[in-house]
């Protein structure tokens, strides 16, 4: 099992930045790829980034694609989301998840994550 909590969501205005964070316990965090997903209201899931074992390869959605940026300290446990010029289309509750899937990370599908954290909200005013 791997428990996941993030944290950092926040109340915020248009081209604000922000940095999510999601701690790790549980089972070897570097046994695990680490993902971020959003979802709107209304709206499915959305993956946003992801990240591998060694933060050797990372993988973005075009929507976010030079604005986000992933991260991990694997000595803390701990997988990053440093958000900048952010736009009210970018509000959602944001989510990390460990793939214990190795590979490229664009491989990897929502499916092959196995553990998730509850969420943290990021509401972005224009």
């Amino acid at each position: 099992q791997v428990q996941l909590a993030e944290s950092g969501g926040a109340l915020v205005q248009a081209g604000d930045s922000l940095r999510l964070s999601c701690a790790a316990s549980g089972r070897t965090f570097t046994n695990y790829a680490m993902g971020w997903f959003r979802q709107a209201p209304g709206k499915e899931r959305e993956f946003v980034a992801a990240i591998s074992r060694s933060s050797g390869m990372t993988y973005y959605a075009d929507s976010v694609k030079g604005r986000f940026t992933i991260s991990r300290d694997n000595a803390k446990r701990t997988v990053y989301l440093q958000m900048n010029s952010l736009k009210p289309e970018d509000t959602a509750v944001y989510s990390c998840a460990a793939s214990p899937k190795t590979g490229s990370m664009r491989s990897i599908k929502v499916y092959d994550y196995d553990y998730w954290g509850q969420g943290t909200q990021v509401t972005v005013s224009s």
